[in-house]
């Protein structure tokens, strides 16, 4: 296991997706592991921690995801880019061999059986909470989550520190079309 990958307190969890990054959705059933890009992800709640995240309705993912009732959000980075634009534009049906074409390393943390995308700055680990009607007409999940970690080269003492690492470590948040934005540099408001 990575040295770097260090357990985030859940009462901190939401703080790994507050800044509104792209985010990669991996899940796991009956031998099949996939992973799949998504935009649309945010913080829901803090205790228990929960999030949301839209998975169409086509994904091999969003099935994983439904047959399992666990899934991972994990943050990626500049250096996952075009592995990111990769998994987010192939289907699992149509290209059964999409991770290893795209270079994906999957770790399993903690023993679990759910797939974690090598070189993310941050992983949750997250239980489905079953809303039907908002699955069903939104395409919108709510995950529970139940573990979280994070690169201490970027995310440490419940923050992110982007400005102290490398670009390389900087999250990407797509825009459309394959064109994406890294974070931008750290401005600090003044109290009043």
């Amino acid at each position: 296991m990575n040295t770097h990958i260090q357990a985030v307190p859940l009462e901190k969890a939401y703080r790994l997706l507050n800044h509104g990054p792209t985010v990669l959705v991996s899940s796991h059933h009956d031998g099949v592991d996939n992973v799949m890009a998504a935009a649309w992800a945010c913080a829901l709640d803090f205790a228990p921690p929960k999030l949301t995240v839209v998975l169409d309705k086509q994904t091999a993912t969003r099935g994983l995801v439904e047959a399992s009732g666990r899934f991972v959000v994990q943050v990626p980075t500049v250096a996952l880019l075009d592995v990111t634009n990769q998994v987010g534009n192939r289907g699992l049906a149509d290209n059964p061999s999409k991770l290893a074409d795209a270079g994906i390393g999957l770790l399993r943390l903690a023993g679990d059986s759910l797939p974690f995308v090598e070189g993310c700055s941050a992983w949750l680990a997250c239980r489905l909470v079953p809303e039907p009607h908002n699955q069903a007409a939104y395409d919108l999940f709510i995950g529970e989550v139940v573990g979280a970690w994070a690169d201490d080269r970027v995310f440490r003492d419940g923050h992110w520190h982007f400005e102290e690492a490398g670009p390389e470590w900087r999250s990407i948040h797509h825009v459309a079309g394959g064109h994406f934005y890294a974070i931008g540099e750290a401005m600090q408001a003044r109290s009043e």
